[in-house]
């Protein structure tokens, strides 16, 4: 602020200085990280298309490993079969939110981008009742209905 004032006095005295702009671009990229670690993930991606430095802040490991479960490096591997340190979290989070079947297609997992909850879908052919090995309870009878 002071410069710009300066500038102008400069200006006023004949000098050829202009006065200096600020703008969000000239904020450093270790205070716009630390501003985007407590905003929801859409909120992240909308500040993201501001400018190259919010883009830069927003890919920062430590902006999104918040955002993800606990359990993602497991997650990553039994559902992506990756492995989680080959990959960066901003790689990580987007997915997770896609729906991943796995286990032969059995189970269905994917991650809700607002509140970072994991959500399960298991399928009627992968459960397993235990205690009762008679066959007349385990015949599967696809009908309309049913999806």
């Amino acid at each position: 602020m002071g410069s710009a004032l300066s500038g102008l006095a400069d200006g006023a005295k004949g000098g050829s200085v202009p006065p200096s702009r600020t703008c969000l671009g000239d904020l450093p990229e270790g205070c716009i990280t630390s501003i985007l670690k407590f905003l929801d993930p859409p909120e992240i991606c909308r500040f993201a298309c501001l400018n190259r430095a919010f883009r830069d802040a927003s890919s920062a490991d430590v902006v999104w490993e918040p955002k993800l479960p606990p359990n993602y490096r497991f997650l990553v591997e039994r559902v992506l079969g990756e492995d989680p340190r080959c990959m960066g979290k901003r790689e990580i989070f987007p997915r997770l939110c896609r729906p991943n079947r796995f286990d032969g297609g059995t189970k269905e997992a994917l991650l809700d981008k607002i509140t970072g909850s994991m959500c399960v879908a298991v399928s009627s052919k992968a459960l397993k009742i235990t205690g009762i090995d008679d066959r007349r309870y385990w015949n599967h009878i696809p009908s309309e209905e049913s999806r």
